[in-house]
């Protein structure tokens, strides 16, 4: 699949956005080992979610979608089966990280597999805690998929320091924490995400947190049993970013997105945003487990910034998007300490640097950043043609870029839109974006 996107003007409307994807998979995750039936309300239907889906009813977890509600059957904290074929993940690295940490625990084997693009993500983050744990469990040689885990008699309980900042490695040791003798113990130096600690609360299971000046420390237990429980998922942050980028760079826009969950450690590309001057507003605030706003945004000049390092684990699913306010802000946005970005769907920091080159902006790549150079709220971007290398991010950061181009852009390998934006397109047509696929 491939987009082609014309310059615009004017957008306006209201959006209502898929669920979060973090949630999605949590949700599901934690009412597969639930004892009973629990309804999730907003799941997020993109392939990536469906992806965790089909791996828990291989699983003997008996899952139903209908009228945008999600019923699962959960089996128990020890009711899972052995599934009799590989686990296949898709191009969920979430997923397949959370998974690896319960499927460590089971009386069971499984082999766990994705996608091209999946199976080139770093595991041995979560391979080497695992293993500390008592986990049977290997990588490729390159620590990579497929990973094979056999099945051990139990795990032990470790204090383990996160070496990166990685919200996917941190809950995949919640998880296994779950089954473990003793008290788990994770540290963070940069915090990150915290659904998986919200959600563990949400559906009754005790956790730990202390908060010191340097790090956070997450304390978790093993249980015997997890009460079903009814979860409502709200409209996702990273989805709602690229609305909130078109809205600031295309003239004379005005924007609402509607039940947008806003928990603290997602909202780092707001925050950089209104430091380059970005007129966004939260209404309708809600402070339920994850809390929730309409945000409304019209269109701003915006000025390039330094982006606070603390800001980037916070915004990482972002960045591909920050890329391209910043290279729509006046003069200079430097970028540090975002290496991360090296190890998702792409190199993010590579990918990114291609499509600005592409449209036009000068910028400087190092190893672990960038420093862009802003054409202002009145330049326009080069039409183009731009590989998103199979990442939905890079991907849907261009296709809105490419409303300050002089006339019309292609890009290609679009497809994995899909896993995380399933309705992308009609959402963008709805609010004026002239963007179709093509061959």
């Amino acid at each position: 699949m491939n987009f082609l996107v014309k310059k615009g003007n004017g957008l306006a409307g209201e959006i209502s956005i898929p669920g979060d994807k973090s949630i999605s998979h949590r949700s599901i995750i934690l009412a597969s080992l639930a004892e009973g039936s629990s309804r999730i309300y907003g799941l997020l239907e993109g392939e990536d979610c469906l992806a965790t889906i089909e791996v828990f009813k291989k699983m003997g977890v008996g899952i139903s979608l209908k009228d945008g509600i999600c019923l699962v059957d959960g089996k128990g904290i020890g009711g899972l089966k052995e599934p009799d074929q590989v686990l296949d993940f898709g191009n969920s690295g979430t997923s397949v990280r959370l998974c690896a940490g319960l499927l460590s625990a089971q009386r069971f084997s499984s082999v766990l597999i994705g996608d091209e693009s999946l199976s080139t993500r770093p595991m041995q983050r979560i391979v080497d805690p695992l293993t500390s744990m008592g986990a049977n469990i290997s990588a490729s040689d390159k620590g990579t998929l497929p990973i094979t885990i056999n099945s051990v008699k139990s795990l032990q309980s470790i204090e383990y320091s996160l070496p990166v900042a990685s919200a996917q490695v941190k809950s995949c040791l919640m998880l296994a924490g779950l089954f473990a003798e003793g008290e788990t113990r994770i540290k963070e130096n940069v915090i990150t995400r915290d659904h998986t600690e919200k959600i563990f609360l949400e559906f009754g299971i005790p956790i730990e947190i202390f908060s010191e000046k340097t790090f956070k420390t997450i304390c978790v237990n093993k249980i015997q049993r997890i009460e079903p429980k009814d979860i409502r998922v709200p409209g996702d942050f990273s989805s709602a970013s690229f609305f909130i980028l078109a809205a600031l760079i295309c003239p004379n826009s005005f924007l609402r997105l509607n039940n947008v969950g806003i928990n603290d450690t997602r909202i780092g590309f707001l925050h950089a945003l209104r430091n380059m001057g970005a007129n966004i507003d939260l209404i309708n605030q809600k402070d339920t487990p994850e809390p929730t706003a309409d945000i409304l945004v019209k269109t701003s000049v915006l000025k390039g910034i330094t982006l606070d390092t603390a800001l980037v684990a916070n915004m990482i699913d972002e960045m591909p998007a920050f890329f391209m306010a910043a290279a729509l802000a006046e003069g200079l946005t430097i970028v540090k300490d975002a290496k991360e970005l090296r190890t998702k769907e792409s190199d993010r920091l590579q990918a990114m640097a291609d499509s600005l080159n592409a449209f036009g902006i000068s910028y400087q790549l190092s190893d672990d950043g960038i420093v862009i150079h802003g054409i202002g709220s009145k330049g326009i971007l080069n039409s183009a043609e731009i590989d998103s290398y199979g990442d939905h991010r890079i991907a849907m950061a261009s296709a809105i870029g490419s409303l300050r181009s002089d006339d019309e852009v292609r890009i290609s390998d679009c497809k994995n839109v899909n896993t995380s934006f399933p309705n992308f397109i009609n959402i963008c047509k709805s609010v004026g974006i002239e963007i179709n696929e093509y061959e």
